[in-house]
């Protein structure tokens, strides 16, 4: 990898791996588990692992990234090299860099999904329908959103086109906005008649839900899965880091302004539920039905539905963004005499192709839970397992004890922490997957 190819700003590393993080686990899942798992309760046991991964698994996954100074492929087989297995490490790490070329395809179907909402916002026509009708004309029926799959797709890889330069650039302006909108969005949410209701609710803490397993461990998945801890998309952002920069913190600032990004789309989401006394839901019927529905009621609906969808098309194109660089770098770090731009184009081909004929939630939904219960929760615990029990704990340790300024060194606890505590949780994450099939 070049050397110019870095970040030229610690607020330019963190603006992207939060763009990278944020994304559809933050709009729609953590309001909808947080409104079903006890409200409050369920965020103090969310925020307790968010921390934890963010610390260590996140904190890894950047210095891995960086000691290697390349990606997913080239990562794992610096890891495993320490060990004298570079063969092994060469082979591992084509599942996590499968995942999310995988989670590319679908993901670039509700992106696509979310500018037509934009579009038809913008034109009014959103104000006018009934929800549940208009989303399943297209929800329902395949090559439905075709022209919109196509704008995704070249205005993401338009971000990619000269690496770490353009990404950065584009999260410069994409993530304030994203921030910006929806605390926009908040502040008119908090005027609504009965949203006092979905505050009290959010910060009114129900213990007894936490008597049920199945909340804790929807806690730490709903973590896990918000911060992209995939043992692969987080790793490009880590080779792309200034040698100066304190990784730890860095990573510390992600996990802090991801929270930030899913606790502002809980306070436009949940009060404005609660005002309109509707029915709690998550996923796409949060977004495209619910959500509309309440912005047709509200005064001045239609301008808040722009701030809305277009908030959540910064959201989704700057994690898309992440999915293809994390392909875009491993291909350029097999075959270097390859052109970054010709790799984008096959890489936006090759998401486009499989993704038209998936462009109905009966083919796309299967394929997100395929992905996100089996391949992306194997492709993590791999990570975890490869950094804190394959790598030398040594160069990993001089890693993240490579930064300028006055900021402590971490010290031998940090690694065992990291192998007693967040190899153990990410080994949980991915059996309760594959044992309950559970898409977090």
């Amino acid at each position: 990898m070049k050397d110019k190819n870095i970040f030229k700003s610690k607020w330019g590393f963190i603006l992207t791996a939060v763009g990278s993080a944020v994304g559809m686990a933050n709009v729609w899942g953590f309001p909808y588990k947080l409104t079903t798992n006890g409200g409050g309760a369920f965020l103090v046991v969310y925020l307790v692992f968010i921390v934890i991964f963010s610390y260590l698994g996140l904190s890894a996954e950047y210095a891995i990234g960086r000691r290697a100074k390349t990606g997913t492929l080239g990562a794992y087989q610096y890891a495993w090299k320490t060990r004298g297995m570079e063969k092994v490490g060469k082979v591992i790490g084509y599942l996590p860099l499968a995942g999310s070329l995988c989670i590319a395809i679908g993901y670039a179907v509700i992106i696509s999904y979310v500018m037509k909402s934009l579009f038809q916002a913008v034109t009014g026509s959103l104000m006018t329908v009934d929800t549940d009708t208009w989303f399943n004309s297209f929800a329902l029926n395949g090559f439905s959103v075709v022209p919109f799959h196509i704008v995704v797709i070249c205005l993401t890889l338009l971000t990619c086109i000269t690496g770490a330069t353009s990404i950065e650039k584009a999260n410069k302006v994409m993530m304030p906005m994203f921030f910006v909108l929806f605390v926009i969005l908040a502040i008119r949410v908090a005027f609504l008649p009965g949203a006092l209701d979905g505050y009290k609710f959010l910060f009114n803490p129900d213990w007894s839900h936490l008597k049920d397993p199945s909340v804790i461990v929807g806690a730490m998945g709903q973590a896990f899965f918000s911060l992209s801890i995939t043992g692969s998309g987080m790793i490009v952002c880590g080779a792309y880091l200034n040698k100066k920069e304190n990784i730890v913190y860095g990573a510390k600032q992600t996990g802090l302004f991801d929270t930030i990004a899913a606790m502002v789309a809980a306070l436009v989401i949940v009060p404005a539920v609660f005002a309109f006394s509707g029915e709690q839901a998550g996923g796409p019927g949060l977004l495209f039905v619910t959500l509309p529905k309440i912005l047709q009621e509200m005064h001045g609906g239609r301008v808040f539905a722009i701030f809305l969808f277009l908030a959540v098309l910064f959201g989704g194109i700057t994690s898309l963004q992440n999915m293809f660089e994390v392909v875009c770098e491993s291909v350029l770090h097999k075959a270097k005499f390859l052109n970054r731009k010709v790799v984008l184009i096959l890489i936006g081909t090759a998401t486009f192709i499989p993704g038209v004929f998936m462009e109905d939630i009966t083919s796309w939904g299967p394929w997100m839970d395929l992905v996100s219960i089996y391949i992306i929760p194997i492709g993590a615990t791999l990570g975890a397992i490869s950094w804190f029990w394959i790598m030398d704990k040594n160069e990993l340790m001089d890693e993240i004890n490579t930064f300028e300024g006055s900021g402590k060194k971490y010290t031998v606890l940090w690694h065992s922490l990291g192998r007693f505590l967040y190899t153990p949780l990410a080994i949980v994450i991915c059996v309760v997957a594959l044992a309950f099939k559970v898409a977090f």
